[in-house]
């Protein structure tokens, strides 16, 4: 008996499918941007997937590629929501945007760069809308468009797998495999070659011992960010119940804050210096809710106090 498939919605698993298969990821971007001319993929500009990544709960293993044209594509795959969602996906575009250019160049060399988020949750309030393509646009002219140097779509898989038409489409193939790919009747029925063959290569992957070991890693990572983040919930309100009064449950939410702040730190930084200990401890709510966002996308301590 063949072993359980892998999930393709697993971040490690999602880069390993994609970014050693640009004809694939070229064929996904191309279903998502249907409006725009079809690309090729010409390099994966991250293909590896250093240990460290797949430990860090605070981290979205995503592929960036670059096309003939020199765009620039930023696929990630979210199964789990935020709070600094939104933001943190705007700063990782405009990063990737700012980081073409060195002191002096000029601003005219700047390449499009283009996200492509898929989300394995509801995002939106918006019951009959799954697809979103967000640009830099007038607010009471919509038409006119201010650059062309950012977009971020968003697809919102459980929404588009309900509202697209089934199999009708390389999108809708694309997403019934996303949420479908344990279901033999519906995988049965696409025709659609690449996902096809995203399959067969999920099922190479699903029978090496060492990728299902990772991939493992990768997901006990995820669930272990969401309990720290359950556990600081818990004892923020604990603490309110025992002080019985308002302050004493607005301390208790800080002190939980903070607790899972050191611990997320540690985590991803190692021990604490001294100095780091008693600025946690002096910090009002407003700069720890900040330090908390930081930390989604800092690679170093000064980035996550900057």
């Amino acid at each position: 008996m063949p072993p359980p498939l892998l999930d393709p919605k697993n971040d490690f698993v999602f880069k390993r499918l994609f970014a050693g298969s640009p004809e694939l990821l070229a064929d996904l971007i191309n279903a998502v941007r249907t409006d725009a001319p079809p690309i090729e993929v010409v390099e994966v500009l991250n293909p590896r997937i250093d240990p460290d990544e797949l430990t860090g709960k605070f981290i979205i293993l995503d592929v960036l590629a670059r096309d003939e044209a020199g765009r620039l594509y930023n696929i990630e795959m979210h199964v789990r929501r935020h709070a600094g969602w939104n933001a943190r996906s705007t700063y990782y575009l405009a990063r990737t945007l700012s980081n073409q250019l060195n002191n002096g160049d000029d601003y005219r060399e700047l390449k499009p760069v283009i996200g492509i988020h898929l989300v394995d949750f509801d995002l939106f309030d918006a019951a009959d809308q799954a697809l979103w393509c967000f640009e830099l646009r007038d607010r009471t002219q919509p038409h006119i468009v201010l650059t062309g140097e950012l977009q971020l779509n968003v697809i919102e898989l459980r929404k588009a797998d309900r509202l697209l038409p089934q199999h009708a489409g390389t999108l809708a193939a694309w997403v019934a495999w996303f949420e479908h790919w344990h279901e033999e009747s519906i995988m049965s029925a696409i025709t659609h070659r690449p996902v096809q063959q995203a399959m067969e290569q999920l099922k190479g992957l699903s029978a090496d011992d060492e990728m299902r070991r990772l991939a493992f890693v990768r997901e006990r990572a995820l669930h272990d960010e969401v309990s720290f983040t359950n556990a600081a919930r818990e004892e923020g309100r604990a603490q309110g119940r025992e002080e019985g009064r308002e302050e004493g449950l607005e301390k208790g939410r800080e002190e939980g804050q903070l607790r899972l702040l050191e611990r997320q730190l540690q985590k991803k930084f190692g021990p604490l210096p001294d100095d780091i200990r008693t600025r946690l401890t002096k910090a009002t709510a407003a700069h720890l809710s900040v330090w908390a966002e930081n930390i989604l996308f800092a690679n170093t301590l000064d980035e996550v106090f900057h």
